[in-house]
Protein backbone atom coordinates (compact mmCIF):
# COMPACT_ATOMS: atom_id res chain seq x y z
CA UNK A 1 0.00 0.00 0.00
CA UNK A 2 2.76 2.59 1.25
CA UNK A 3 6.65 1.74 0.83
CA UNK A 4 8.64 3.46 3.28
CA UNK A 5 12.34 3.31 2.16
CA UNK A 6 15.56 1.88 4.08
CA UNK A 7 16.55 5.69 4.21
CA UNK A 8 13.32 6.53 5.80
CA UNK A 9 12.76 3.53 8.37
CA UNK A 10 16.01 4.38 10.01
CA UNK A 11 14.83 8.33 10.33
CA UNK A 12 12.05 7.14 11.78
CA UNK A 13 13.00 5.12 14.22
CA UNK A 14 15.34 7.48 15.29
CA UNK A 15 12.77 9.99 15.72
CA UNK A 16 10.49 7.18 17.66
CA UNK A 17 13.98 6.70 20.13
CA UNK A 18 14.68 10.06 20.44
CA UNK A 19 10.73 11.66 20.57
CA UNK A 20 9.04 8.25 21.90
CA UNK A 21 6.00 8.56 19.91
CA UNK A 22 4.61 5.01 18.79
CA UNK A 23 3.03 5.92 15.40
CA UNK A 24 3.04 8.20 12.46
CA UNK A 25 -0.13 9.75 10.93
CA UNK A 26 -0.37 10.38 6.72
CA UNK A 27 -2.74 12.17 4.87
CA UNK A 28 -4.02 14.76 2.85
CA UNK A 29 -6.07 17.74 3.75
CA UNK A 30 -7.08 21.06 1.89
CA UNK A 31 -4.86 23.71 1.53
CA UNK A 32 -2.26 25.93 -0.14
CA UNK A 33 -2.17 27.07 -3.66
CA UNK A 34 -2.03 23.95 -5.40
CA UNK A 35 -5.11 22.20 -3.34
CA UNK A 36 -3.77 19.61 -0.94
CA UNK A 37 -0.87 19.48 1.46
CA UNK A 38 0.16 16.27 2.58
CA UNK A 39 0.09 15.07 7.04
CA UNK A 40 3.04 13.76 8.39
CA UNK A 41 2.59 13.73 12.27
CA UNK A 42 3.47 11.89 15.25
CA UNK A 43 0.59 10.15 16.96
CA UNK A 44 0.46 7.85 20.42
CA UNK A 45 -2.64 5.12 19.20
CA UNK A 46 -3.53 3.21 16.66
CA UNK A 47 -6.40 5.44 14.89
CA UNK A 48 -10.17 4.80 15.15
CA UNK A 49 -12.56 3.38 13.29
CA UNK A 50 -12.20 6.37 10.21
CA UNK A 51 -8.23 5.19 9.87
CA UNK A 52 -6.73 2.45 8.45
CA UNK A 53 -3.34 1.13 10.41
CA UNK A 54 -0.86 -0.26 8.84
CA UNK A 55 1.82 -2.46 11.30
CA UNK A 56 5.65 -1.96 10.45
CA UNK A 57 6.84 -3.90 12.83
CA UNK A 58 8.33 -1.26 15.57
CA UNK A 59 6.22 1.12 14.55
CA UNK A 60 2.71 1.75 12.34
CA UNK A 61 1.86 4.36 10.01
CA UNK A 62 -2.51 5.80 10.75
CA UNK A 63 -4.01 7.09 7.29
CA UNK A 64 -7.19 8.67 7.44
CA UNK A 65 -9.79 6.80 5.50
CA UNK A 66 -10.92 9.61 3.04
CA UNK A 67 -7.03 9.63 2.58
CA UNK A 68 -5.98 6.23 1.38
CA UNK A 69 -7.27 6.51 -2.35
CA UNK A 70 -4.31 9.66 -2.71
CA UNK A 71 -1.97 7.80 -0.98
CA UNK A 72 -2.16 4.09 -2.31
CA UNK A 73 1.10 3.35 -4.30
CA UNK A 74 3.25 6.40 -2.91
CA UNK A 75 6.93 6.04 -0.99
CA UNK A 76 8.02 7.29 1.62
CA UNK A 77 11.80 8.37 1.48
CA UNK A 78 13.93 10.46 3.70
CA UNK A 79 16.65 12.44 1.27
CA UNK A 80 19.01 15.34 2.00
CA UNK A 81 19.13 17.96 -0.34
CA UNK A 82 22.14 20.34 0.19
CA UNK A 83 21.61 21.58 4.03
CA UNK A 84 18.54 20.17 4.54
CA UNK A 85 17.25 16.95 5.42
CA UNK A 86 13.36 15.97 4.99
CA UNK A 87 10.71 13.58 4.53
CA UNK A 88 9.95 12.91 1.07
CA UNK A 89 6.34 12.11 -0.26
CA UNK A 90 7.27 10.34 -3.87
CA UNK A 91 3.56 9.99 -5.12
CA UNK A 92 2.63 9.04 -8.84
CA UNK A 93 -0.74 10.50 -8.28
CA UNK A 94 0.57 13.70 -7.69
CA UNK A 95 -0.47 16.02 -11.29
CA UNK A 96 1.55 19.24 -9.84
CA UNK A 97 2.73 20.82 -6.97
CA UNK A 98 3.20 24.38 -5.94
CA UNK A 99 6.91 26.11 -6.12
CA UNK A 100 7.28 26.20 -2.39
CA UNK A 101 7.26 22.24 -2.23
CA UNK A 102 4.32 21.74 0.22
CA UNK A 103 1.13 22.23 -2.17
CA UNK A 104 0.25 19.40 -4.42
CA UNK A 105 -2.37 18.58 -6.75
CA UNK A 106 -3.87 15.41 -7.67
CA UNK A 107 -4.87 13.30 -10.69
CA UNK A 108 -7.95 12.35 -9.74
CA UNK A 109 -8.26 9.81 -12.57
CA UNK A 110 -5.56 8.45 -10.73
CA UNK A 111 -6.84 8.46 -7.13
CA UNK A 112 -10.29 6.96 -8.17
CA UNK A 113 -8.88 3.94 -9.85
CA UNK A 114 -7.96 2.94 -6.08
CA UNK A 115 -11.08 4.06 -4.47
CA UNK A 116 -12.34 0.41 -4.53
CA UNK A 117 -8.98 -0.76 -2.80
CA UNK A 118 -9.71 2.08 0.06
CA UNK A 119 -13.36 0.32 0.51
CA UNK A 120 -11.80 -3.55 0.96
CA UNK A 121 -10.05 -2.05 3.88
CA UNK A 122 -12.47 -1.02 5.83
Amino acid sequence: MIELTDEAIQQLLYKQSKEGWRNIRLGITGGGCAGFEYIFDSVDHDGDSNDVYIDYGKFGVVIDKVSVPYLVGMTLDYVKEGLNEVFKFINPKEASSCGCGVSINFDLEKVDEDKIFAVDLS
